[in-house]
């Protein structure tokens, strides 16, 4: 029996989809989804099986034009992320048609090089009509050289099982890169944050939640079989801390039990999560937090 392996580079704008269709394709949550662009930082791999494929998602950031160094470090996370894939997957979203960052994204497609497969998957499909989905097909295969054509709904399911397909036959032959059982290959500390930054972010508005990060500062297996899950929030400034904290710690509260929930149904076991929020002014210029979400301080720059 020879098996496949290989990984592929989900890129597209901010909000295409990239973490709903690689949590649909994987089977399970592995990277954050809110409806809030800019969600993922860093890159996130999940490892689907698919026959004797053995298929490695890399969702990256969403591509858009930076302004600060966090963007800036996004945005070369992703064009790495892509870079090193043996398949980039282009996400595009039916409504929204080719716009100015769908034109620089086919752009940088077009320097990484020659002999990259690379495919389209237009998304969310059910908020179109067939004749404008036929036209942004033919006009996005016009400019540029598709391996392959998708139309699919990532949150609904349609097409998905098709593509899956496709990039499994598509892979190089050669042994899986990881375990069978294995769905991710980010620590389970950073799954967790994580999954507690998704709960501030879709709890708070505006511009706070690109001012924040989660850390797990502590991991205690406890004899029972529950986990005890230290998590620290960083802010930038103390105005910032009020309104994570909420009234009477309402929003921390929330935040606490609807992490705590998912962990627990993540894990299959009792979470006891605790939860601090610090001031730190300077976090967005640390190197070391940087690292924490799987960036380069350096592409910053």
């Amino acid at each position: 029996m020879s098996t496949r392996a290989g990984f592929v580079a989900l890129i597209g704008e901010p909000n295409a989809g990239k973490s709903t269709l690689l949590n649909r394709m994987v089977g399970a949550k592995v990277s954050i989804v809110t409806h809030k662009v800019q969600t993922t930082r860093a890159r996130v791999r999940g490892v689907a099986m698919e026959g004797d494929s053995q298929i490695v998602f890399v969702d990256t950031p969403g591509l858009f034009q930076p302004r600060r160094r966090l963007d800036r470090a996004m945005v070369a996370a992703a064009w790495g992320g892509a870079a090193d894939a043996d398949i980039i997957l282009l996400l595009v979203e039916a409504h929204r048609g080719i716009t100015e960052g769908v034109e620089r994204i086919l752009e940088g497609l077009a320097d990484i090089g020659e002999g990259r497969r690379v495919a389209l998957a237009i998304n969310k499909i059910d908020r179109v009509q067939s004749e404008v989905l036929l036209g942004l097909t033919k006009d996005l295969n016009e400019k540029f050289d598709f391996a392959e054509t998708f139309l699919i709904s990532a949150e609904r399911g349609h097409g998905v099982e098709d593509l899956r397909g496709w990039i499994a036959s598509e892979l190089p032959e050669g042994p899986w890169l990881y375990p069978e059982d294995q769905i991710a290959d980010l620590p389970m500390r950073m799954i967790a944050a994580e999954m507690t930054r998704e709960k501030l972010t879709l709890r708070l508005h505006q511009e706070l939640p690109y001012q924040m990060t989660v850390e797990t500062e502590k991991w205690e297996e406890r004899k029972d079989g529950s986990a005890r899950i230290d998590q620290v929030i960083y802010v930038v400034r103390d105005g910032h801390k009020g309104i994570v904290l909420g009234k009477r710690g309402e929003t921390i509260k929330a935040v606490s039990q609807a992490a705590r929930e998912e962990l627990t149904e993540f894990l299959g076991r009792k979470v006891h999560l605790f939860l601090q929020v610090k001031v730190r002014p300077n976090w967005l210029e640390e190197a070391e937090r940087y690292s924490e979400m799987g960036l380069d301080f350096k592409d910053g720059n």
